[in-house]
Parts: structure tokens; C-alpha cells; sequence
């Protein structure tokens, strides 16, 4: 196998909440002036790790601040060439956009793009796709990885075949927090009692961290910490019309698709959330439109017969009472509550009023749109699989060099020469070789894997002596 890490890094130059419910809007952007950004704390964290052979850094920010976002990115990538760092920024996108283009240029919205997070992630997917990568992991910059096999666990047992002819190929780690938690703490506000999510959450991780087994079924998937394999991703997209919350969206694209998305108890990162975060309206107005929309799509994937039928019960104990009707009175009760508690009464009050009601209009109206695309994903995938002129493309402007080696290709006038922008990945072979057998069906660790009402059951093996 040949995995990459993908990392989105979102940037801006100060405070820019953006409008209530706009897609475009994160939960946090790092300030391209701070002095040590989330990007590079994580990147510190990937040294250790062995066997990385790319990282491409995706750069999201707004338009006006392209140049100097891109700048502070490549300063930072360049003091870790061992990474083998690839920047993705709006010169690089561009061409990966137009490629996409050619071939569904019928189809609505931003669907491959830097710009909201579901086609964020399509864009690391399609760049994974022209460097002929077939694991992408996701991590996201306010991580740090702790272990230097995190590589060698993100592909612990990824393509390994079950007994009953199940492939893993979607695999979810998770993340524990400042005092080595992976459980999210309950609120006991009034105005939450109809929207905290911990509880149920909870309960999800405790089944999965107390499980006998490794790799358990799961119905949550961490988008910071999370291995594709291309069998997958190839197949199944980031549905780039949600607001937020596409990780989870993912786990009902898969099954929708005849995939699971499984749960690895030893993979974690660290989560180290940064100060600067979106208001809490935004964030709010944006999971409206999230779970308003979650709710009506999963009525358009059962409505069709060539997909597989999810009930919300099967995603029990979450996130399924959030994609029944009853979505509606939660957001309801809880933009009231809010109201009545305080801060930002004017906000939730326009959320009441018109908010929750033009998110609606939009879940009724677009829940389709991503059938549509889904269809011309793996003809855009094969289109772009390992393509020469869009490697050089993304090379030639996207790949980091080290200033030494820059200053030594201008003495020696070998500006351009070899591999257009290219420097070799300082990865040693014993330890490429580790990640390769560690996904390796054959010489892969027993894997055992639970099933839930099926029973726990071993991925095969062969014998001792074989």
C-alpha cells in the first residue's frame, strides 16, 4: 500500500464569522499572523512517525488573504521536507477543478473544491487519486500524533477480508483529549437539553473502547483520524452540499453503497483544539441546515432501489433520533432556549423566524444533488488516476523544497532539473516496508473483528509454516 496524509488547514486574517448557516464557514480558522499555528505543531508531531511517504496540506481561506495564507503554509512545510509536503492551494486546486469540470461539468455546486467540508475532502481525495495513492488518511491540523507507528495502525487490517467476505476498507480512529479521554463531556445547560449529543456519543465509545476486539462495526467515523482505502473512496464521496458534520455523513454514503465503516479501539490522535472558533449561532444555524438535510436525504437513499435501505434505528444509539422528524422540534426548542438564555438573542431569533424554515427549504430541495454526483465519482477517480500532466501540474507549484536545497540547485545550475519540484521522501525501506505488511492481507496481525448481532469472527489467516 501507498498511503498519504491529507491535512486540511483552514486560514484567516482575523475575524470573520460569516453569515448564519453560509457554507464556506468553519468551526475555527487559524489566524495567519499567530505565532505557532495548530499546521505546525501537528506537522512537528508527523516527524516522528515512520514511514511517511507524502503530506499534502490543503489550504483553505478566503480569496483576499490566497498570498499571504499560502505563504505562512509553504514557511512552515519547508522546515519539515522530510514529510514530503504537497500544497494544495488555489493554483493547484485550479487544475484539479478543471479536470473534474471536463467531465461533470453538468453538475451543481462546488463538488471538488476548497471550499466547504465535504468537497474539501474530495479534494484530497482527487489529489490522492492523480499521485496514484490507494490509502488516504485524514487528519486535521489541531492534532498531534503521539505514537510513530501511526501510519503502521492506520492501516492495521485496511483490505483485509472477514470470513463472512466483508472488507474492511473504511477504518476510524479517534481522538482523546488533554487528560487522555475519548469521551465528550455532558452538558447540563437548560438551553442543550434538546441538542448536547454527549450522552449518546458516549455511549458509541464505550461499546467500541470496552469491546474484546480490536475493529468493531461502527456507526461514527472520525473525520481527524480516519483511513479510506481506494476501494472505498473510489467508489463513495464527501458529500460536498452538507454544511458540516461530513464525516458522520459519510457512514450513511457508505452503507448506502453496500460499505461499513469500522471502528480501530488502538488508533487515536490528540486533539488539541485552538482559541479561535466560530461563533456559536454559526455553528448552530450550520448543523440546522446539517441535520434538517441529514433527514431528508436519508429519505432520497432509501427512496432508491439500486441502494441499500438505512433505518434510523440501525444507527442507534446515535446519530439515529437526529434523522427522524423529531430534528425539527430539537431545533426548534433548542434556538428558543437559547433565546431565552442568552447571548445572541437577535441570531437565534432570525433563526427561529426564517432560519430554521430556508434550511428546510434547501434540505427538501437539494437532497437529491449528491445521488447525482455520486454517479460520476468513480468516472471523475479513473479519470484522474495517476494522470502525468496533472502530477507535473501540482508539482511544479505545490511541492516544498527546503531553502538549502534551493540555494544549492541555483549555485549548481540545476534549477528544474529531474523530477519537476520534486524531492525524494527521506522514508527508510525497512520502515516503508512495515506499513506495506501491516496492510498486507497475508502477513497482516490477526484481526479480530465484531459484528454486533453476528458475533465476533477472525479475518483469515494462513497457518503457521505457510
Amino acid at each position: 500500500m501507498s498511503p498519504v496524509v491529507v491535512i486540511p488547514s483552514y486560514w484567516a486574517e482575523g475575524d470573520q464569522p460569516g453569515a448564519l448557516g453560509e457554507r464556506g464557514v468553519y468551526d475555527y480558522t487559524t489566524p495567519i499572523d499567530k505565532p505557532l499555528p495548530e499546521l505546525e505543531t501537528c506537522l512537528s508531531s508527523l516527524e516522528r512517525v515512520r514511514g511517511v511517504i507524502r503530506v499534502i496540506v490543503l489550504v483553505v481561506c478566503p480569496p483576499e488573504c490566497e498570498d499571504s495564507a499560502r505563504a505562512r503554509v509553504e514557511s512552515i512545510c519547508r522546515a519539515h521536507p522530510s514529510l514530503n509536503p504537497l500544497i494544495v492551494g488555489a493554483r493547484e486546486a485550479a487544475h484539479v477543478e478543471r479536470a473534474v469540470g471536463r467531465l461533470a461539468h453538468h453538475l451543481t455546486g462546488e463538488t471538488v473544491a476548497l471550499r466547504g467540508y465535504g468537497a474539501i475532502k474530495n479534494m484530497g481525495l482527487a489529489v490522492a487519486a492523480v499521485f496514484g495513492h490507494d490509502v488516504v488518511v485524514f487528519l486535521d491540523d489541531d492534532e498531534v500524533v503521539l505514537d510513530e507507528d501511526f501510519l503502521i495502525n492506520a492501516v492495521y487490517g485496511l483490505g483485509s477480508l472477514t470470513r463472512q467476505n466483508l472488507r474492511v476498507l473504511i477504518k476510524s480512529g479517534f481522538f482523546v483529549d488533554g487528560f487522555d479521554s475519548p469521551y465528550a463531556e455532558p452538558s447540563e445547560e437548560w438551553s442543550e437539553r434538546y441538542w448536547s449529543k454527549a450522552a449518546e456519543f458516549n455511549r458509541v465509545m464505550e461499546r467500541a473502547q470496552t469491546s474484546a476486539t480490536r475493529v468493531t462495526r461502527s456507526n461514527h467515523l472520525c473525520g481527524g483520524c480516519c483511513a479510506l482505502h481506494a476501494e472505498a473512496w473510489s467508489r463513495v464521496p464527501f458529500d460536498p452540499y452538507i454544511t458540516r458534520g461530513e464525516d458522520l455523513d459519510y457512514v450513511l454514503n457508505a452503507r448506502a453503497f453496500g460499505l461499513d465503516v469500522w471502528f480501530d479501539n488502538a488508533w487515536f490522535v490528540r486533539l488539541q483544539p485552538p482559541e479561535e472558533t466560530a461563533p456559536m449561532p454559526s455553528i448552530f444555524m450550520q448543523d440546522v441546515h446539517r441535520w434538517l438535510y441529514e433527514y431528508r436525504k436519508l429519505d432520497a437513499l432509501n427512496a432508491r432501489r439500486d441502494l441499500r435501505t438505512i433505518t434510523p434505528e440501525s444507527l442507534r444509539p446515535y446519530p439515529g433520533k437526529w434523522l427522524s422528524p423529531d430534528v425539527r422540534r430539537r431545533v426548534f426548542q433548542t434556538a428558543l432556549r437559547r433565546l431565552i438564555m442568552g447571548p445572541d438573542r437577535l441570531s437565534y431569533l432570525r433563526i427561529i423566524t426564517r432560519g430554521r424554515l430556508e434550511a428546510d427549504r434547501f434540505a427538501q430541495a437539494a437532497s437529491t444533488r449528491y445521488l447525482s454526483f455520486a454517479m460520476m465519482w468513480p468516472s471523475i477517480v479513473a479519470s484522474l488516476w495517476e494522470d502525468p500532466l496533472l502530477q507535473g501540474a501540482l508539482r511544479q507549484t505545490g511541492e516544498v523544497r527546503p531553502l538549502a536545497f534551493v540555494a544549492e540547485k541555483d549555485e549548481a545550475g540545476l534549477e528544474g532539473a529531474g523530477e519537476p519540484g520534486g524531492v525524494a521522501p527521506d522514508v527508510d525501506a525497512d520502515t516503508a516496508d512495515l506499513v506495506a505488511d501491516a496492510a498486507d492481507q497475508d502477513t497482516a496481525p490477526d484481526l479480530a473483528v465484531d459484528l454486533g448481532d453476528t458475533g465476533a469472527i477472525l479475518v483469515d489467516q494462513p497457518e503457521e509454516g505457510q
